[in-house]
């Protein structure tokens, strides 16, 4: 049995993933695992941008808070068959479920974030992709809003918010959480 084509869908959904988690980063702890995770998955340093924050030192300067700016960043290409393409509309999918994520009801995702975080801070890890498809689903049940968006991604939005909210109040926990996210919403889609 040939696994290419769900271990290319894996690799997207990755992408996708830490594409999500990575927006918005202001937390340096938070910034440190995202680095360290990026690095274990061999993904360019900042895939939401045009390029790595490394890149084109010349012709930028470094921000007080050690970050570098720069007006000329050269383009990231991630490592896909098909190249430059796939980055960009994996890129487009991640900002299209950040977008359906800061819709879903404040307080509901509040709530199952709370409860996720306390769950998997108490179980060991082969109990959290239980503990956040039992929380995405009772969200889900609860209704977030979102009936006329394909489910599917009201659904990964919604465990992707989660997720990053559990990883802000926990750093540690990123590349667990990370894999647990990527083992749920990859199976959740082959079902």
């Amino acid at each position: 049995m040939d696994n290419s084509g769900y271990l290319a869908s894996e690799q997207k959904a990755a992408v996708v993933i830490f594409a999500f988690l990575q927006a918005d980063c202001e937390d340096p702890d938070y910034d440190n695992e995202l680095r360290s995770l990026g690095k274990h998955l061999n993904l360019p340093q900042d895939i939401n941008y045009n390029g790595t924050r490394t890149e084109n030192l010349l012709d930028g300067d470094i921000e007080t808070d050690g970050n570098l700016q720069s007006s000329n960043r050269a383009q990231a290409e991630l490592q896909w068959p098909r190249g430059h393409g796939d980055a960009g509309v994996l890129r487009a999918v991640a900002e299209e479920l950040r977008e359906i994520a800061a819709q879903i009801e404040h307080n509901v995702v509040a709530r199952a974030t709370q409860n996720l975080s306390r769950n998997i801070r108490t179980s060991p890890s082969e109990q959290w992709k239980h503990h956040l498809a039992y929380e995405v689903d009772k969200a889900m049940k609860q209704g977030v809003g979102f009936e006329n968006l394909p489910q599917e991604r009201v659904m990964v939005a919604l465990t992707l918010t989660m997720v990053e909210g559990v990883c802000k109040q926990a750093p540690q926990l990123l590349r667990g959480l990370f894999d647990t996210a990527l083992c749920f919403i990859c199976h959740a889609r082959a079902r």
